[in-house]
């Protein structure tokens, strides 16, 4: 992703009450509290770290994305994810209205993602550019939604509806989002990443923008999922909760710093189902195409197509409770 150089920061200056309202204020704290704000000022001014003072104007604002994330969503599922449409009629002026506030509320952020707050003119044109295009991919998102939606319906019993799956299903809501951020990969820092991270924290279904996934992708229930960076998923491709695709070890420079990007994450080919808990990881695995991985395992190896990949049930034993009370817990469990 094309991400700001970092600098760091130079020590700040010491910070100075310079009102009568600041110095009220400060006179009426406790002692405590006033120590409290003054070490508080103190690593403000340090260098390094997490001090970023100086650029924070400049950084998008999470909030502003989160509600463009909000917006975004009411475009792709009109009258299910905003107020309902008093009419059919109205769904045009609503679009139109939509999308015109999305688009100045994502400029703006988009300008600050570059770094520049006010921005200049080349700026501004980039900005735009991004967002034409944007823009412009949103109708091929949501027809690819429309995939995922079926892909639900047929793959899980459970749902009795398509209105079900848009108005209750946390995986539908995560995957637009990642198809939508996914769109803005590569072409601004940032935003991409915090769009993601609202599903995420909304959903527990971790998906990096990066990753490139077909169309039909299905994620029952859905809790703990995680989706890596490099990860390539094919079409017709079902998961279910507390699946991991991620890295194995990280490689490190000269340095000892981890070295940064390189397919780090497995290949999953088309119409494979993996059960619940596994762990598929490293970028040279590979998942066959037609191939089902049972619950629990832990893979970093390929897999060749339609293959059924599970562990040797352990013996399963069924024994009468003793009769009078353990003495521990452990007790309960001995023979």
């Amino acid at each position: 992703m094309a991400g700001r150089p970092f600098q760091r920061p130079s020590l700040f200056p010491q910070f100075h009450f310079c009102s009568l309202e600041s110095e009220r204020i400060f006179a009426a704290m406790n002692a405590t509290d006033r120590d409290a704000v003054e070490e508080l000022l103190q690593t403000y001014g340090e260098t390094g770290g997490i001090n970023y003072l100086a650029a924070a104007a400049t950084l998008p604002s999470r909030l502003a994305i989160e509600a463009a994330c909000a917006e975004l969503m009411s475009l792709m599922f009109p009258g299910f994810r905003s107020q309902s449409l008093v009419s059919s009629e109205d769904l045009a002026d609503v679009t139109r209205t939509r999308v015109r506030a999305l688009h100045a509320r994502l400029k703006t952020e988009i300008c600050r993602s570059l770094g520049k707050i006010p921005p200049d003119e080349a700026t501004e044109a980039k900005a735009e550019e991004v967002l034409a295009t944007f823009l412009k991919e949103l109708p091929a998102v949501r027809r690819l939604l429309w995939t995922d939606i079926d892909a639900a319906y047929e793959g899980d019993p459970a749902a009795r509806s398509y209105e079900e799956i848009i108005l209750a299903y946390p995986a539908l809501e995560a995957v637009a989002t990642y198809r939508m951020a996914h769109l803005l990969y590569d072409k601004v820092p940032l935003i991409p990443r915090i769009m993601t991270e609202w599903a995420h924290s909304r959903t527990g279904i971790d998906i990096h923008p990066g990753a490139q996934i077909g169309s039909h992708f299905f994620i029952d229930h859905g809790t703990g999922v995680v989706i890596g960076e490099t990860t390539k998923i094919g079409a017709r491709v079902k998961l279910y909760h507390a699946v991991t695709l991620g890295a194995r070890s990280f490689q490190k420079d000269e340095h000892g710093k981890i070295k940064k990007g390189g397919k780090r994450h497995p290949t999953v080919e088309d119409d494979v189902t993996i059960y619940p808990g596994s762990t598929i990881l490293g970028g040279e695995t590979v998942i066959g195409a037609r191939s089902t991985i049972g619950g629990n395992v832990f893979l970093v190896q390929s897999v060749p197509p339609d293959s059924l990949v599970y562990y040797e049930e352990k013996q399963l034993r069924i024994v009468p409770k003793r009769k009078h009370r353990p003495a521990t817990t452990r007790d309960e469990f001995r023979e």
